[in-house]
């Protein structure tokens, strides 16, 4: 990279950069999180060079902050494990989370890739199985993918092993701010600013945005999430929006941006993930007034918004140890309950003293938890809770962003008018999902789905692309 000025802001520029002797690299990939890293692993493998430029001292973004579950149909692991499943099962599934508002192209290439991109990533050495023992919301198969570890902290560093041993370049604490256009609009390079305050500026023959949503952007947040204005935020500060800026200074088309992932099981105050298993294996969820307040197997997403709606903001999250010893095989709950999140009450007297409520109705509220319940809002219940119980305070919290550049089942960014950009894709964060434009419409894993299968899917455009071009110039000459 070459060095100059410095700049303020996400900012798109007509020309080339003020240097001589520009580099030129293939692929320039802004953002090393899962979409990025796993772009480069796909690219590598064709043989295309590429550089990812990442604003941390270390690739973590949203991706390093979630359960590091990746949904994905027809994997090899998939099949090992006896599993049924297709994309188009998968897809139906989406499609009825989401009430058929999700985009339907996105939904079948997303689907149709993510098990190729599993495979593709087990081929680099991340040895994924699929989680047993429940399902999450909406999904109707086992097709959750796990690392060992169970965390996106051990995904990320996963996915940067495998980068670092291929010829692909992760430069870090390079924080893209500008991109340069040439009239046609092709993007010809990008500029980031580096730890000193100097701007470096790379040429490119095609840039993968892969960096991220806008939750970290109070402005942005507000003028389209302005129910979660003023929630906790648990994702990444790095959402700051660029991707979306751009989209705008370039003329872009954007979409599905009233879509996000909530969370309704973020606990209070202690700012560790709950995971929602121990919902979905029986426990429920209480408000101040020991009441339940929702058919808690919808989502996690818009649990969030219930949560939220509730007195003071919180909830009890109320399950009994058979649960426990479930909740326990996730490194997050182990985290909160080892920093006292997790309350142990022998019985519903005890349980009522340690939520504030009045222990009549938390009563009535645990016996209506039973198979043969039909409780107002639907849910249906496998079994009883039994004492002792456990119970940890939580409250809704905003995760990532949803909406973003439209884009083609190419990952190709589209303009208002709907043609795409000649050379300028994006996927993960920086795209739109496939979670509608709502926050109902998020099914469990969407998020990692819009990464993995997006980076994949974004790297094998780069591929035909550039291929295609290499061929004609061969012809021309």
């Amino acid at each position: 990279m070459s060095a100059h000025g410095m700049t303020e802001g996400p900012v798109v520029r007509k020309g080339r950069p003020p240097v001589d002797d520009l580099p030129q690299v293939s692929v320039v990939i802004v953002g090393a999180g899962a979409c990025g890293l796993t772009a480069a692993l796909v690219l590598q493998d064709a043989g295309v060079d590429c550089v990812l430029l990442e604003r941390d001292a270390v690739p973590s973004g949203s991706s390093a902050l979630s359960s590091g579950f990746i949904p994905a149909a027809g994997s090899a692991v998939q099949r090992a494990a006896g599993i049924d499943d297709s994309p188009a099962r998968f897809a139906d599934d989406i499609m009825r989370k989401t009430r058929g508002t999700a985009a339907a192209h996105l939904v079948a290439a997303y689907t149709q890739a993510s098990g190729p991109a599993i495979d593709a990533l087990a081929r680099h050495g991340l040895t994924f199985d699929v989680l047993d023992g429940f399902l999450y919301p909406g999904h109707s198969v086992r097709r959750m993918h796990s690392l060992p570890e169970r965390t996106g902290a051990a995904l990320m560093a996963a996915l940067e092993r495998a980068v670092l041993a291929t010829d692909a370049a992760i430069l870090t604490r390079t924080l893209v701010r500008e991109l340069w256009l040439d009239d046609a609009g092709r993007v010809q390079a990008v500029g980031g600013v580096r730890p000193d305050g100097a701007m470096e500026y790379l040429g490119c023959d095609m840039l993968l945005l892969a960096c991220n949503g806008f939750g970290g952007n109070a402005a942005l947040r507000a003028e389209w999430l302005p129910e979660m204005a003023h929630a906790v935020y648990g994702g990444h500060e790095g959402n700051d929006g660029s991707a979306l800026l751009w989209g705008r200074a370039l003329g872009a088309a954007q979409a599905d941006l009233g879509g996000y992932q909530g969370h309704g099981s973020w606990a209070s105050p202690h700012g560790v993930l709950i995971s929602w298993a121990v919902i979905m294996d029986g426990g429920v969820q209480v408000n101040r007034e020991g009441r339940r307040f929702h058919d808690e197997t919808h989502g996690y997403s818009e649990a969030a918004v219930n949560v939220l709606a509730q007195p003071g903001g919180v909830a009890w999250n109320v399950f009994d140890a058979k649960t426990l010893a479930l909740a326990r095989t996730f490194p997050d709950f182990r985290e909160a309950e080892a920093a006292g999140a997790l309350k142990r009450c022998a019985d519903v007297d005890a349980l009522a003293a340690a939520i504030g409520c009045d222990a009549a109705a938390l009563r009535a509220t645990l016996d209506g938890v039973r198979p043969d319940a039909t409780p107002a809002d639907g849910r249906r219940f496998t079994r009883t809770l039994h004492a002792p119980y456990y119970a940890v305070k939580v409250t809704g919290a905003l995760f990532h962003t949803q909406g973003g550049l439209d884009i083609d089942a190419h990952c190709r960014v589209l303009r208002t008018d709907g043609s795409p950009f000649p050379n300028l894709l994006a996927a993960g964060g920086a795209a739109r999902g496939v979670s509608g434009n709502a926050v109902w419409g998020y099914l469990s894993g969407n998020g990692l789905l819009s990464a993995v299968a997006g980076g994949y899917l974004a790297a094998t455009t780069a591929i035909a692309t550039l291929g295609a071009a290499s061929h004609s110039q061969e012809t021309c000459a």
